[in-house]
């Protein structure tokens, strides 16, 4: 009965809504309107600004190099759609970068544009060629639409969920318990969290190019997440139960797609 849910539950996701990534080709649910989405992540955002400790760029260094590097990033971005024919899929965009005073090691995109970088990541970047390739990565993350994607898979499990939890209505608690558990265990390793860890590797492929297309050196992508690997090891779950990939994993993949990215980097000033 378990299988046959998840095989609906596939099948559901496929048809519904599904576009094709037009830089990728890959098929997307996306159940959301983007328009809705952006305009949501423009509350979120000036929420996040008001009440954090934003770091001015005209008085801070390391925040004029946020801004400088988002900017860089965001031509790249630009140029590649505009030379693909894709500009109108950018419309919307109202970049923004900001860098926040924490000691948490992140950076992140939110829909239509809206970056925001935490100062305990500098520490691991520690050059603008590394910062430009988080950059990049974050960016892909909103030009690509995945929170849209990973929202409308969400529905669709919580959908099921509760057609699951009506057609056992009438069972004994115990078997009724059982199945919801597997079908929660089933759909949080067998869909969810592969589906992110794939969005991960795109962001990480696609972040290569638009960094090397704004002028800095992609292969700062390597030493930067073998800092990452030395700073958390022994403290990220296995990678099965983890929406990134292994820090390990990811270096692979990212020699793997470095030629081509270097393909497309020429030295600012060169």
């Amino acid at each position: 009965m378990i299988k046959k849910l998840f095989f609906s539950l596939i099948t559901v996701l496929t048809l519904v809504s599904c576009t094709k990534n037009a830089v990728t080709g890959r098929s997307q649910l996306k159940l959301l309107p983007e328009s809705s989405l952006q305009s949501m992540a423009v509350e979120q955002y000036q929420q996040v600004l008001s009440t954090s400790k934003v770091v001015a760029p005209n008085t801070n260094r390391d925040a004029e190099m946020v801004s400088r590097v988002g900017d860089r990033i965001r031509r790249a971005v630009e140029s590649y759609y505009a030379s693909k024919g894709l500009w109108k899929q950018l419309e919307g965009y109202h970049w923004e970068y900001h860098l926040i005073e924490s000691n948490e090691a992140n950076a992140w995109c939110m829909p239509g544009g809206k970056i925001v970088v935490y100062t305990g990541l500098l520490p691991y970047t520690q050059n603008e060629a590394a910062l430009a390739v988080v950059l990049g990565h974050e960016v892909t993350h909103a030009i690509f639409q995945h929170g849209n994607e990973r929202m409308s898979q969400q529905l669709g499990v919580e959908a099921v969920n509760l057609g699951l939890d009506v057609a056992l209505s009438n069972k004994p608690t115990e078997t009724r318990n059982l199945f919801m558990g597997a079908f929660g265990a089933g759909a949080q390793y067998g869909v969810l969290l592969p589906f992110s860890r794939k969005d991960e590797y795109e962001a990480d492929h696609y972040g290569l190019i638009w960094a090397a297309m704004a002028g800095y050196n992609p292969q700062e992508a390597i030493p930067l997440w073998e800092r990452m690997e030395k700073a958390g090891s022994g403290q990220r779950p296995p990678e099965f139960a983890s929406t990134h990939p292994s820090e390990t994993n990811r270096i692979e993949q990212l020699k793997k797609w470095m030629p081509e990215a270097m393909k497309y980097y020429k030295p600012m000033g060169g």
